[in-house]
């Protein structure tokens, strides 16, 4: 789905984004996706562990590349606090990239978008700690 160059640049997006914001971001991605997008990052989001930060402040960036169908995810600490549409422009961003085929492009400015939003409510602190993985996953 992406080359080991393409894997690398989105893994520094993440840990560029994260410079910025307490919370953790992470992205997975697969071909096929067969059930509702959301439902199926809920359960990657719960297989990853992405739930076990300590404030709650796991975001999960899911794309089915095959089946053109992707979802972003915030846990329990994130969605308590921000308004329903916050991943809107997150995803809006990402899909203008896809359209054009730059899925690595999509991604990236959908992490940095999603780094900026998370900072409004989770600053990044000074003991902060990187408590997931900046890897992609891959569908299993």
């Amino acid at each position: 789905m992406l080359t080991a160059q393409e894997q690398t640049l989105v893994a520094q997006a993440i840990s560029a984004a994260e410079k910025n914001t307490s919370g953790e971001l992470r992205v997975h991605m697969e071909k096929v996706c067969t059930q509702d997008p959301v439902q199926r990052a809920i359960a990657v989001f719960e297989k990853l562990g992405m739930h076990q930060t300590a404030a709650r402040n796991g975001v999960l960036i899911y794309v089915a590349t095959e089946s053109a169908q992707l979802a972003i995810i915030g846990d329990k600490g994130i969605n308590e606090l921000v308004p329903e549409n916050f991943w809107d422009s997150t995803r809006d961003l990402m899909i203008t990239h896809f359209k054009t085929g730059q899925i690595t492009e999509g991604l990236c400015a959908a992490i940095a978008e999603a780094g900026k939003q998370l900072a409004k409510y989770f600053p990044y602190e000074d003991n902060d700690q990187n408590e997931l993985s900046n890897e992609i996953s891959f569908g299993w």
